[in-house]
């Protein structure tokens, strides 16, 4: 049974980094740290995978993850190899980014999400080592992480590979997605639980407000910050959420949007920035300032839109790799083998079967047959579901 609470998080999780790349807002980063919380839900998915599967868990974390960037792979490299890209055995790289897959300028900025992918394959190939580490010495293993990030951000470790930074970076929230699974986080008391998010939240602010990156306090160019401050958060957030969110489905609208865009969150991440990017020269064709409240508001439902309908054609791959049912639309109900047998309409009794009936009664009555009512035949197809 799905936490429908998580699966509100993560909705809002995607809204906001869709958001946030048409407006460009630092303080969004802040007010919901998006890429943390979504590591956080996708390591504690990883723990249940591992935990009912074991080591096969991420040859099946792999098929679910892949397709959908092959089908932006297919459209968007060659369209980069005719514009300039070389052709080079990198380019292999867009089928398994354990690096980040070459790109054109343009194929760059439209492709820029590809990093979360990159990150996202290298903590799935390293979590059944380190859900095993994790469980024989929790704290140490949540912390390492971070200890990674202080020595990078300090200059102890420079130049450090790109791989290893976003472990630094990321694998933190990866590894409390892992608590969470566990129920470590639930399990931690106010008087513990308080003083933590009070303390790392407050460390998490004091680095971003006197580490100030290019664009001001956007967390995205304050890593240490970023970390510190998404790991308060998370621990609020996720460490206490609600054993389920009911009253989600009880608002039709917000039920279906949300059960659709869990259904099609990587194809949602993927495709936005290519419209976020190709929009943005409307800004000065139709003399809107890059700050135009009503343009920016333009931007982020055309962006919307579109990104709807490219879901529409390729969101699909989601449900093959998944294995389900291929749907359009995610999300509709499907009628239950004995709802399907009640709505049925009963067959007619062949003509001349009742007074055949009658009179097979008059010469035995004690064993006279009778024809089973619809209600009884909807209830044993039921019982037999």
């Amino acid at each position: 049974m799905r936490n429908r609470y998580l699966d509100l998080l993560r909705f809002l999780a995607i809204v906001r980094v869709v958001v946030y790349h048409v407006v460009g807002s630092a303080a969004l980063t802040l007010i919901f740290p998006a890429m943390s919380v979504m590591f956080a839900l996708a390591g504690s998915l990883m723990a249940a995978s591992l935990d009912r599967t074991g080591p096969p868990a991420v040859l099946r974390r792999l098929r679910r993850l892949l397709p959908s960037l092959w089908v932006v792979a297919a459209i968007f490299v060659p369209a980069m190899l005719l514009t300039g890209l070389p052709l080079t055995p990198k380019v292999l790289l867009w089928l398994f980014p354990v690096s980040d897959p070459p790109a054109n300028h343009w194929g760059a900025l439209a492709l820029s999400p590809i990093w979360y992918l990159r990150d996202y394959l290298w903590f799935v190939l390293a979590s059944p080592l380190v859900l095993w580490l994790f469980r024989r010495a929790p704290l140490p293993t949540i912390l390492a992480p971070y200890a990674l990030l202080v020595l990078i951000e300090l200059g102890v470790y420079r130049n450090p590979p790109t791989v290893l930074r976003e472990f630094g970076l990321y694998f933190g929230a990866w590894l409390l997605g892992f608590a969470h699974h566990d129920g470590m986080l639930r399990r931690l008391s106010n008087r513990v639980l308080v003083p933590i998010v009070l303390v790392v939240g407050a460390a998490g602010l004091s680095w971003i407000f006197t580490h100030p990156g290019s664009r001001g306090y956007d967390l995205n160019d304050i890593h240490l910050g970023n970390a510190l401050w998404s790991a308060a958060f998370i621990l609020v957030a996720i460490g206490r959420a609600p054993a389920d969110a009911a009253w989600v489905d009880r608002i039709p609208v917000l039920g279906r949007a949300v059960t659709v865009l869990n259904r099609r969150a990587l194809t949602v991440y993927l495709w936005h920035m290519s419209f976020v990017v190709a929009l943005t020269p409307l800004v000065g064709l139709v003399g809107w300032t890059p700050r135009d409240p009503l343009g920016l508001a333009i931007r982020v439902v055309l962006v919307f839109a579109l990104v709807g309908v490219v879901t529409l054609l390729f969101g699909w791959v989601e449900d093959v790799a998944a294995r389900r049912t291929p749907q359009l639309i995610p999300g509709r109900r499907r009628p239950a083998l004995a709802e399907r047998a009640a709505a049925a309409p009963a067959s007619p009794a062949p003509a001349g079967a009742e007074a055949e009936l009658a009179a097979a009664g008059a010469s035995h009555p004690t064993t006279a047959p009778r024809l089973p009512s619809p209600r009884r035949a909807a209830d044993r197809a039921g019982r037999g579901a």
